[in-house]
């Protein structure tokens, strides 16, 4: 068979050296390499001890938020689950019963609202498509490390803020202390 170019090459085999037979020069080589890593600024961060800082256009952990009353903001229209590209996001709506009107903003609520953490990318399309300002991607909050797969779940008992606006801060959730008593203040004035 002939070949397609006349562009071949025929390489010769060169006898290795002695240094190179016994490989001390790459030996010496590779030691040199891993002492210098050795003395150089570690890049890796002790987690729970340290934190980095975040950058302003971080995205983190999901938090349903609340009015100014303590009623819970989402209406469970699915705007949210429909715009997230990774479908973290499901819910179940329901209509609010009377004598809940303390409890929801609107007449239909989310029974049931689920963000799974394993699926989610963080993109923030769910905070943007909300009509609501119901979602909400915490800035300086991440998701804790965990061992289950079913613990990455986050259902509204960990989702939906707490009413206490104390509380609220705690959780890391954007609330300065003077916002949290003027909040606190307000809700104390209102009849339950």
């Amino acid at each position: 068979m002939q070949p397609l170019t006349n562009r071949a090459k025929k390489l010769e085999k060169k006898p290795m050296t002695l240094a190179e037979r016994a490989y001390l020069p790459a030996i010496f080589q590779g030691l040199s390499i891993t002492m210098r890593h050795f003395f150089m600024k570690k890049a890796t961060v002790r987690y729970p001890e340290e934190v980095r800082p975040f950058s302003p256009s971080f995205r983190g952990l999901h938090v349903l938020k609340r009015d100014e009353q303590g009623r819970e903001r989402c209406t469970a229209c699915g705007l949210c689950a429909v715009a997230c590209p990774a479908e973290a996001i499901t819910m179940v709506a329901g209509e609010r019963k009377k004598g809940e009107e303390g409890l929801y903003r609107e007449e239909k609520y989310a029974i049931s609202y689920e963000v799974n953490m394993l699926r989610c990318i963080f993109c923030g399309l769910c905070e943007e498509a909300c009509p609501k300002a119901a979602v909400y991607l915490q800035a300086d909050k991440m998701a804790p490390p965990r061992f289950e797969r079913d613990e990455f779940i986050y259902g509204k008992d960990r989702l939906v803020e707490p009413v206490d606006p104390s509380k609220r801060s705690e959780r890391g959730i954007q609330l300065t202390p003077e916002q949290a008593e003027a909040l606190r203040n307000k809700m104390v004035q209102q009849p339950a």
